[in-house]
């Protein structure tokens, strides 16, 4: 299984970035298991940002809560983090992940 995350980038604050992780070589059915999203910001530990749960249930970090939106298309076996109002503080490297797998990350960088 491979998980591939793109759309990481530099963004002033306030603006939007849109990230999708893309999952393939699947041994188990994608629509079946949450899809989450982490990050890792310079010096600090690995932290959940968002879950997409079976379904339409998602539940977000308090950070992210109202100005991020995560979705998955089963279909594409893709899961995607929308981030608008991003801040400094959202700069960190972010991770998908899927039961115990995880994809490489992509780095977003705020400036103020």
């Amino acid at each position: 299984v491979q998980l591939q995350a793109f759309g990481g980038g530099w963004v002033q604050a306030g603006g939007s970035l849109r990230l999708s992780c893309k999952a393939s070589g699947l041994t188990f059915r994608f629509s079946s298991y949450a899809l989450a999203w982490y990050r890792q910001a310079p010096g600090k530990e690995r932290e959940l940002v968002a879950v997409q749960g079976v379904g339409n249930s998602s539940h977000y970090a308090a950070s992210a809560k109202g100005r991020f939106t995560v979705s998955r298309d089963n279909a594409a076996s893709t899961v995607d983090l929308q981030m608008n109002s991003l801040k400094p503080e959202d700069t960190a490297v972010y991770f998908c992940s899927v039961l115990s797998f995880w994809g490489q990350g992509t780095l977003v960088t705020v400036s103020s």
